[in-house]
C-alpha cells in the first residue's frame, strides 16, 4: 500500500538515516524498533505526510487513508467524551453518498468486461467493507465498546473532556482513530497512558481487527503479542525482518555473527592474495599469476558486517545503609477526595528488600498512596508507619517535564551535584550516554527517553534504601529498560514500581498489589502470576484473540463496582448453590490455609515493627540520660542513674521479644 524509496533524513548536514526502502503491505503489523533517537518518530511523520525527508519518495495511494497517533498532540476541551468519538464518523455521511453514487453507477453502466467497469467494482466492494466494518450507520455501540475497552466507563461518556488529565484525553484521541478504521494505522507509543487491561484489549483490536499497522513502543510484550513483522532502525539504516520483536533479536545476533565469519574468512583470503600479489610482484617467471591474483583482488565483492550500536547506559543504585525490617506498614488507610473515596482499608506490609509493583487502572490510587508514603499527602485515615532509618528516593511521573528546558543537560546536574561528586559530572554523565557534546545540550532539545535519563540521574545522586518508581519506563528505549531493570534487581534495598509494562515488571517483582474499586489487594508471586489469576491472558507469552474481535470485560464487577475475589466466594449462598470439584474444594482449602497464614504473619509483623520502633525510642531516651551523667551536675544526681538502669532493663525487655517475634516469623515463613 506505501512504498518508501531511497529515504534520507538529515539534522545539521548529519544524516538520521538514507537510502531507506521497504513496502507496508495490507495486514502488515510492523513494529519499528531502535534506540531513542534513532529517527522512528521521524519515520512515521514521513509517512503521515507531517514532514518532508530530505531526499527519497513515499509513495501513497490515492484512496489510501492513514490515522497517526503522536506521542503528544493539542486535545480539545469543547465536547464531552462521547461528542468527541463520534466526530471520528464525520464523514460516515461522505461515505454513504459515494458508496450509493458507486451503486448507481454500477447498474447504470452497461460495459460489464472493461477494466473500467472492474475497478469501480472493487472500489465499491473495498469502500462498502469500510463503512459496514465502521458500524454503518449504527456506530454507538462501536463507540461504546471501544471506549470501554480503554478503560472509560459508562458514566464517563457525558463528562467533558476538560475533567480529564491529558493521559485519558490520549485515550479518546486513540479511541477517535481505532473507529476511523484507517488503512494504515501509525501509532507512536500507544501504551504510555494504559494501564494492563486497556493495553491487552489494545492488543487484540489490533491483531483481529485493524488494516495495516505501524507501531513504535519499548513494550516489548506488547510488540509480540501484535507484531509479524520488525524493522530495525539502526546506525542510520534500516533491518527488515518478516517475525515478531523476540525472534527478530535471536535472528539479527544470528545474521551478525554470520556476516563476521564471512568478513573473516574473506579478509584472510584478501590477506593471502596481497602477500602472494607483493612477493612475486617483480618476478617475470610469475607475471601472470600476480595478474590473474591483481584481477581476483579487484573482482572481490567485499563483506561488509552491520554497523553495531555499542553505546550503553550503565546504571548502578547505591543503597545508603539498612533500613528496618518493615519499611511501610499501612493499616486501614483511607484516603478521599470529598464524596469521593480513593482506597479504604487497606493493609498492607513491605518487608526490607522485597521489590513489589502497584497495579491497577489509572486513576484507581497507586500515585495516591504513594504520595502518602512519601509524606505529600497527610490528610489520610489510619495508620501508615515508615520503618526505622527509611530514606526514599522518588521518580514521579511526571519528573521528566519537571526539568528547567533552558538549562543545559551538565547545568542541570551540576546544580544538585553536591561535595566530591562535583568533579565527576562528565563521567557520569559519559554512563548514561551524555558523553562528550551531548552534555552541552539545552534540556528543551531532548527526546522524552534522554529526559527520562536525565531525570534518573538526579535521582541517583542521593543514595537512598527505598526507590519508589511510578512509570520509570515511560520513553526509554528497550536497552535502556533492560539495564534499569537489572539495576532495580541488583539494588539491595526495597522497591515499589508503579508500572503497566509487564515484560518490565517480569521476573522484577515478587509481590503484586491491586488497585481497583477503592480496595488494594494482595497477589503473590510475578506479574504473570497475577494476571493469569485475574484471567486477563490465556497464557503469558501472548494473547488468545476473540473470534469476534471484541475483549469482554475482563474484570467484572460486583455490586459497588468493586473487582471480583481471585477466589471463591465465601457467601454460604453462592457456596451452597454452586458445586465445588475436588480440585475446586481443594483449592478453597489451600487459599483459607493461605489467608490465615497471612493474618499470622501480618500479626507477628505488627509486632516485630512495634518492638523496632520501642527499641529506637528507648536507645533515643538512654542517649539523652548518658549526656546528663556526663556533665557535673548529672554525675551527682542518683535519679537519673535509677532512671537509667530503668531504660536499660526496658531496652532489654523489648530486645528480648523482638528476638523471640523475630524467630516466630522467620519460622512461620518457612
Amino acid at each position: 500500500m506505501i512504498s518508501v524509496e531511497g529515504l534520507k533524513v538529515e539534522f545539521n548536514a548529519t544524516p538520521l538515516f538514507e537510502d531507506v526502502s521497504y513496502v507496508i503491505n495490507k495486514k502488515d503489523r510492523i513494529a519499528l524498533v531502535g534506540k531513542n533517537g534513532a529517527g522512528k518518530s521521524t519515520m512515521l511523520k514521513i509517512l503521515a505526510g507531517l514532514q518532508q525527508p530530505t531526499e527519497g519518495t513515499v509513495a501513497v495511494p490515492r484512496d489510501c487513508t492513514i490515522g497517526y497517533l503522536p506521542q503528544v498532540m493539542v486535545l480539545s476541551d469543547e465536547h464531552t467524551v462521547m461528542e468527541e468519538a463520534e466526530m471520528a464518523f464525520e464523514h460516515i455521511a461522505e461515505m454513504q453518498a459515494d458508496i450509493d453514487r458507486m451503486n448507481r453507477e454500477l447498474a447504470e453502466r452497461t460495459d460489464y468486461e472493461s477494466e473500467a467497469y472492474q475497478k469501480l467494482i472493487e472500489r465499491f466492494t473495498h469502500e462498502n467493507e469500510r463503512f459496514l466494518l465502521m458500524g454503518g450507520t449504527n456506530y454507538h455501540a462501536e463507540i461504546e465498546r471501544t471506549l470501554q475497552g480503554l478503560g472509560f466507563s459508562r458514566t464517563d461518556f457525558d463528562r467533558p473532556t476538560s475533567e480529564f488529565s491529558g493521559g485519558w484525553r490520549m485515550r479518546i484521541e486513540l479511541a477517535k482513530l481505532l473507529l476511523r478504521r484507517p488503512d494504515v494505522l501509525l501509532l507512536d507509543e500507544p501504551t504510555n497512558h494504559l494501564d494492563i487491561e486497556s493495553i491487552q484489549w489494545l492488543e487484540n483490536f489490533l491483531a483481529t481487527r485493524a488494516n495495516a499497522v505501524v507501531l513504535v513502543s519499548h513494550d516489548r510484550a506488547f510488540l509480540n503479542n501484535v507484531t509479524t513483522r520488525t524493522i530495525e532502525i539502526s546506525c542510520g539504516r534500516i533491518y527488515d525482518y518478516k517475525v515478531k520483536y523476540d525472534e527478530f533479536v535471536v535472528l539479527r545476533r544470528e545474521r551478525r555473527e554470520q556476516q563476521l565469519r564471512a568478513y573473516e574468512n574473506q579478509q584472510k583470503q584478501i590477506e593471502d592474495t596481497e602477500a602472494f600479489i607483493e612477493r612475486f610482484r617483480y618476478k617475470a617467471t610469475k607475471a601472470v599469476q600476480v595478474q590473474s591474483r591483481i584481477k581476483q583482488l579487484e573482482k572481490i565483492e567485499r563483506i561488509e558486517v552491520d554497523e553495531e550500536d555499542n553505546s550503553a547506559l550503565r546504571l548502578k543504585f547505591t543503597c545508603s545503609s539498612r533500613s528496618g525490617n518493615y519499611p511501610v506498614i499501612c493499616e486501614d488507610v483511607a484516603k478521599a477526595y470529598g464524596d469521593h473515596v480513593v482506597f479504604h482499608d487497606v493493609n498492607l506490609t513491605i518487608n526490607r528488600g522485597e521489590k513489589v509493583a502497584f497495579v491497577g487502572k489509572n486513576g484507581e490510587g497507586k500515585s495516591t498512596l504513594v504520595k502518602c508514603i512519601m509524606g505529600e499527602i497527610a490528610d489520610y485515615t489510619g495508620r501508615l508507619t515508615l520503618g526505622h532509618n527509611v530514606q526514599i528516593g522518588y521518580f514521579a511521573q511526571n519528573q521528566a517535564q519537571l526539568l528547567d528546558e533552558n538549562l543545559t543537560v551538565f547545568d542541570t546536574i551540576d546544580r544538585v551535584a553536591v561535595g566530591d561528586i562535583r568533579l565527576k559530572i562528565r563521567d557520569i554523565l559519559g554512563a548514561f550516554m551524555f558523553g562528550g557534546e551531548a552534555s552541552d545540550k539545552k534540556v528543551k532539545v531532548l527526546s522524552g527517553g534522554e529526559r527520562t535519563r536525565l531525570a534518573m540521574i538526579k535521582l541517583l545522586l542521593e543514595p537512598v534504601n527505598f526507590l519508589i518508581l511510578d512509570e520509570p519506563t515511560n520513553h526509554l528505549d528497550m536497552r535502556s529498560k533492560d539495564v534499569l531493570k537489572e539495576a532495580i534487581r541488583d539494588f539491595d534495598g526495597t522497591v515499589i514500581i508503579v508500572s503497566h509494562d509487564r515484560d518490565f515488571l517480569d521476573g522484577l517483582a515478587t509481590k503484586v498489589y491491586e488497585f481497583g474499586g477503592g480496595v488494594v489487594k494482595e497477589h503473590l508471586g510475578g506479574i504473570y502470576d497475577f494476571i493469569r489469576s485475574k484471567s486477563l491472558t490465556s497464557d503469558p507469552s501472548g494473547l488468545t484473540p476473540d473470534p469476534s474481535g471484541l475483549t469482554p470485560n475482563p474484570f467484572p464487577k460486583e455490586r459497588g463496582g468493586r473487582l471480583d475475589s481471585l477466589f471463591v466466594s465465601n457467601n454460604k449462598k453462592n457456596a451452597a448453590t454452586t458445586p465445588l470439584s475436588s480440585g475446586e474444594g481443594a483449592g478453597v482449602r489451600l487459599w483459607q490455609e493461605q489467608k490465615e497464614l497471612n493474618k499470622r504473619l501480618k500479626k507477628l509483623e505488627r509486632r516485630v515493627a512495634e518492638c523496632e520502633e520501642g527499641i529506637g525510642q528507648t536507645e533515643a531516651a538512654i542517649a539523652i540520660v548518658e549526656e546528663k551523667l556526663a556533665t557535673p551536675e548529672g554525675a551527682s544526681d542518683m535519679s537519673l542513674y535509677e532512671q537509667h538502669q530503668k531504660l536499660k532493663q526496658q531496652l532489654d525487655s523489648l530486645m528480648e521479644e523482638w528476638d523471640a517475634a523475630s524467630t516466630e516469623l522467620e519460622e512461620a515463613r518457612k
